[in-house]
């Protein structure tokens, strides 16, 4: 009797409508050296380069199905040796990413929760890779997908810093109070077409001090096309945007440009010519009207030299800028090499203590990175990138132009696959 119940259990497990899982487990471990001589601002007499060691770490765990995505990553950011080796990490601990996404049907899906908000070249939203702590947002995202060809996102973020009964004022520690974003993408044959349109609030305390002080929120739009081109060895792309609205009750009108050919001479050897224009305010405008173009969530380390400069957690509501570069690549076999030289210059004027316009060069930036792939999980990377700065970057950063301001750089990569596993389990149709 027993085995016939068993033998009716399974072929009613069995009978059930079943489908495909997978579940993924892979971590990282990403320790850098950094010798920082002028990294970021120029250096003054007397200024010793910063050296340390960063590390990123990650266990990230995800689980698929035709009905969802289930993702988890863990992280921990430090700095070697900012713990006493007898003393737990109790607050180093993070969710880097905590998201679930709901696949109505092949073109509807829901993603909500903590996640990667990434697109095109990533000058409006990127991933910040580069950061050991990287960025995410905590957002809903709904993706429609017409086709394979056609792409359309709706993102809206709204956020809080505790759970309260009483409205409290956001202290905008995710840099916006609230998002409401648009994006599309289209192929055409040899041609890419991008559309984003980012409507971003900022919460801030209106008459502060005064009988009528409230809160309330500013909202700046960012607004524009991407159009990318390839054909054989040849591809180009460019961007405009333009920003407009309000950002604490200052009026804004900004505006970006961008533009990339490349050239594949080989297999190996390739070239890249590009340029972007970024809006900025003369020094001696007193208005309060905000004319600097800001990438918002960009991942700016990897525009406008890697010295980080201009955008990296600096040079808001500045003069601008107008950047020409070259990069040059080559690869062979596991390695891979990458020389940049940029031109810098203001996009408004650069005005001296003594109120006189400065030349509005700014410098030249040399950026020289190398690759090598130990195994598919290893990687090492090293560079060293020098400013040679005009005086008039001294007027916007302060420091001493005339003396040597590089960084140098060592990072090893281990991402490996721990655990993947792919099976057949029963539907839950509850």
């Amino acid at each position: 009797m027993m085995k016939k119940l068993l033998l009716l259990a399974m072929i009613a497990f069995f009978a059930m409508p079943s489908i495909a899982q997978e579940f993924n487990l892979s971590g990282e471990i990403r320790p850098r050296y950094e010798n920082r001589y002028g990294f970021g601002s120029l250096r003054s007499e007397g200024d010793e380069a910063g050296n340390f060691v960063s590390q990123r770490t990650r266990i990230n765990f995800d689980f698929k199905n035709t009905k969802m995505i289930f993702k988890v990553d863990v992280q921990n950011v430090r700095v070697w040796g900012d713990v006493a080796t007898m003393t737990t990490d109790d607050t180093g601990i993070n969710f880097f990413q905590a998201w679930g996404e709901a696949i109505i049907s092949e073109k509807f899906s829901m993603k909500l929760g903590r996640q990667i908000i990434a697109y095109d070249d990533e000058r409006i939203f990127g991933g910040v890779a580069w950061a050991q702590q990287a960025r995410s947002h905590d957002a809903f995202l709904f993706k429609i997908r017409p086709n394979e060809n056609h792409k359309i996102d709706v993102g809206i973020a709204y956020n809080a810093d505790m759970q309260s009964n009483l409205d409290q004022l956001y202290s905008n520690a995710a840099g916006y109070k609230t998002f409401q974003y648009g994006w599309y993408h289209g192929d055409f044959n040899k041609v890419g077409v991008s559309f984003l349109l980012l409507n971003t609030g900022i919460e801030y305390l209106e008459n502060e001090g005064l009988p009528n002080e409230d809160t309330t929120i500013d909202y700046m739009q960012s607004i524009g096309p991407r159009v990318t081109f390839k054909s054989g060895n040849i591809s180009a792309d460019g961007a405009f945007y333009f920003q407009t609205g309000k950002s604490l009750d200052n009026s804004v009108s900004a505006s970006y440009f961008g533009a990339n050919f490349n050239y594949k001479f080989t297999d190996n050897f390739n070239a890249t010519l590009g340029g972007e224009y970024l809006s900025g305010k003369d020094m001696d405008d007193s208005s309060t009207d905000v004319n600097s173009f800001a990438p918002l969530f960009g991942t700016n380390h990897k525009f406008n030299g890697l010295m980080d400069y201009f955008y990296v957690g600096n040079h808001a509501n500045n003069v601008g800028l107008t950047d020409i570069y070259l990069h040059l690549g080559y690869s062979m076999n596991k390695w891979n090499f990458k020389l940049s030289p940029h031109y810098f210059a203001a996009a408004a004027n650069i005005i001296d203590t003594n109120g006189d316009n400065l030349d509005d060069y700014l410098g030249t930036e040399i950026d020289f990175t190398v690759g090598y792939k130990l195994t598919k999980s290893i990687k090492i990377d090293a560079g060293y990138s020098q400013m040679f700065a005009n005086d008039s970057m001294e007027a916007i950063k302060g420091g001493d132009s005339s003396l040597h301001n590089s960084w140098a750089w060592v990072m090893v990569t281990f991402k490996p696959n721990l655990f993947n596993h792919k099976f057949t389990a029963p539907e839950d149709v509850n």
